[in-house]
């Protein structure tokens, strides 16, 4: 009952953090004219899987505060499935930001293929179309199937499985950390590609101009790396032994390092203010605006001496 509280709790704050955060990305990148990059096409899909992320976390609210059955059940079939579709498009998403920088780096007066934005919206789109596939097929299976088990009082949904659709769940899981084994790597290798470049332009020319871009762009890789790391390497860590062995496993260790992954949601908006510039001056500019218009409304000193002495 405690851990339930907990979680409800920090549930709770999470989705009100990431509803304002991620609702402020969508006004900029949505409703204000921001130049079109390859870049700024899978910042805008990052922000969607967020958003739906966020709007996934009511479901895993309610399945905390209700012990009805058919809540768990509605939570299983659809908000589990609707959350790792997110999280797993997140992290391709920021393989292919990490990809596309580092790219830019190693060819900074060309612009590949998979850099134009035709490119990239292509990219996203096959992204979200496997995922989706590969999601229906567990939901498919899911509403099809009876369940073996009564669910019980924990946090997991594999009480819900019966025999073939727990060795769907395992394939899901094993491809799923490959996914994400494949991401890591290539996040490491490329800010590892950016620190050896930036050092080879400090070696031959100390004053050049561009080792200040070269620097932020590893600020920047930096940040990416550590934000995927806090949130998505703990999960996958305890994901395949509480798979395959759950029963030495507490739910509450699983959930622990599901909310990391959930937190995801509100620490991207520091990747969107680093990575775009666009996205950076048109914020500020808003910002400003609602500060100046606030101003403005306000009565001044002197009007309201004059109306006074009346």
């Amino acid at each position: 009952m405690p851990a339930r509280t907990f979680f409800i709790s920090v549930y709770s704050l999470v989705f009100l953090a990431s509803l304002a955060l991620n609702s402020i990305a969508i006004y900029v990148y949505f409703c204000k004219s921001i130049s079109q990059s390859s870049i700024t096409v899978y910042l805008k899909n990052l922000v969607i899987a967020d958003l739906f992320v966020c709007l996934c976390l009511i479901l895993r609210i309610a399945k905390y505060t209700s012990t009805s059955v058919e809540i768990q059940r509605i939570y299983c079939n659809f908000g589990a499935p609707a959350s790792y579709l997110n999280m797993y498009s997140s992290i391709l998403f920021m393989g292919y930001i990490a990809a596309n920088r580092y790219m830019m780096i190693v060819r900074p007066l060309e612009t590949h293929v998979l850099q134009t934005v035709r490119s990239t919206r292509y990219i996203c789109i096959v992204t979200w179309a496997v995922l989706l596939c590969y999601n229906c097929v567990y939901i498919a299976v899911f509403v099809s199937a009876g369940t073996e088990t009564t669910p019980h009082s924990g946090f997991n949904c594999e009480s819900f499985h019966n025999s073939l659709l727990k060795q769907i769940y395992l394939a899901m899981q094993i491809s799923s950390s490959l996914v994400f084994l494949s991401v890591l790597v290539s996040l490491i290798l490329f800010y590892w590609g950016n620190v050896q470049r930036l050092r080879q332009a400090q070696r031959t020319m100390p004053e050049k101009p561009g080792n200040t871009q070269l620097s932020k762009s590893k600020r920047n890789m930096r940040v990416l790396v550590a934000v995927f790391c806090v949130c998505f390497v703990p999960y996958h860590m305890v994901r395949l032994p509480h798979t395959l062995i759950s029963p030495l496993l507490h739910d509450c260790t699983a959930e622990a390092t599901l909310f990391l992954s959930a937190l995801n949601v509100c620490l991207d908006p520091v990747i969107y203010f680093l990575m775009c510039r666009t996205f950076r001056e048109s914020l500020l500019q808003t910002l400003c605006n609602t500060s100046v218009n606030q101003d403005n409304k306000r009565p001044s000193i002197g009007t309201g001496l004059s109306v006074s002495n009346l």
